[in-house]
């Protein structure tokens, strides 16, 4: 499941008709990671994970950004690469990656993004390097809960270094992962180079 994660090869990939577009905002590291897991031969999530029972996102709300987004739903391709959201009507809306646990679960739950397209411009996460610690995000569940996180790190990583440890392992309570496309774009693959991720830990219970 982890090598899935890697590549996100497809997130924001477009074509050079992209030059004359409005550029997203520069990509600022802030915030300390998460120490790295020990090491184990367990699984990276429990089990039965601690928290409600299990319930996909439904909405997403980024007030720092503007987005308020309905959530779809991501599995891996036959390369065992993570699926995107296809060109159509689901292209602009966030994903949830469903190998990972459901928002509130304990373990990071993975949201990802479309950075832009050449036909429609910027897209979902086209302002999510602008994030920083304090910023807060909402995730509503099928189920009808809310569950409030606050950032507490974003990075930027080469796509041929993505520290998947340190992004897809367990941790001690709820979190969530916010995945999309960044750096320069690489005209010869038709993908950007890196990719910005912003890690939240649950800032309150379930509501």
């Amino acid at each position: 499941m982890l090598a899935g994660v890697l590549a996100l090869v497809g997130i924001g990939a477009i074509v050079a008709a992209l030059l004359g577009q409005q550029h997203a905002p520069a990509e600022h590291d802030a915030g300390a990671l998460p120490a790295p897991a020990p090491a184990t031969t367990a699984p990276p999530h429990p089990t039965t994970p601690a928290g409600p029972p299990p319930s996909p996102p439904a909405r997403i709300v980024i007030g720092k950004i503007g987005v308020d987004s309905r959530v779809a739903s991501v599995g891996l391709n036959p390369d065992h690469t993570m699926e995107v959201p296809a060109k159509g009507p689901l292209y602009d809306l966030a994903a949830w990656y469903r190998y990972s646990v459901t928002p509130g679960q304990q373990g990071p739950s993975v949201i990802i993004g479309h950075i832009d397209s050449a036909e429609n411009g910027p897209s979902v996460f086209f302002r999510l390097g602008a994030l920083a610690p304090g910023d807060t995000v909402t995730v509503t569940r099928d189920d009808g809960r809310t569950v409030p996180f606050i950032v507490y790190a974003t990075r930027s990583f080469p796509k041929d270094a993505f520290p998947t440890a340190d992004v897809y392992a367990g941790t001690a309570g709820p979190e969530l992962r916010l995945i999309t496309c960044s750096g320069s774009f690489d005209a010869s693959v038709r993908s950007y180079r890196d990719n910005t991720v912003v890690f939240l830990r649950e800032s309150g219970p379930p509501t």
